[in-house]
């Protein structure tokens, strides 16, 4: 197994009308969340991280500037039960904050190793939905327009 860095990315998929793609995850059954993933590499830069996860997770093919950086990261303490997951000494993740707007729903081919199941939900059911605090925020700063304003 690889041990994952401490640096890590959120994107907030989404259609016209704020639609919200969620996945469940395979491991935690009932935990629904968006696109999540770690950088590679200590030389990933964070939006190439974002758009990887994208396709990995989704099979949405996407270009590096269709994946809009917002000027937010989330700093938050590691589970202890995770902690053998990532580089020693490892207590603090930090995590980018993105979107991709898509102008509608499209197919979406899941990595089987990591999710069982996806759905695209008016964003307001999507932020409720989400078992993660930063991902619960970035849907619903996204719902009520200032998602645009901060990926802009």
């Amino acid at each position: 197994m690889t041990l994952k860095l401490p640096v890590s990315v959120l994107v907030v998929v989404h259609a016209a009308g704020r639609e919200v793609l969620l996945l469940e995850r395979k491991a935690r059954p009932g935990f629904w969340q968006s696109v999540t993933g770690s950088l590679d590499r200590v030389d990933e830069l964070p939006a190439a991280a974002a758009r990887r996860e994208v396709f990995e997770e989704t099979g949405i093919q996407t270009q590096l500037q269709d994946v809009t950086r917002w000027p937010l990261a989330y700093t938050f303490e590691v589970f202890p039960e995770w902690r053998h997951r990532f580089v020693p000494g490892t207590t603090h993740n930090t995590e980018h904050v993105f979107s991709l707007e898509l102008p509608a729903r499209v197919p979406v081919t899941l990595a089987p190793a990591e999710h069982t199941a996806s759905l695209w939900l008016p964003w307001k059911e999507a932020a409720a939905k989400c078992f993660s605090w930063s991902n619960r925020d970035a849907i619903a700063m996204l719902g009520q327009g200032r998602g645009g304003e901060i990926g802009r």
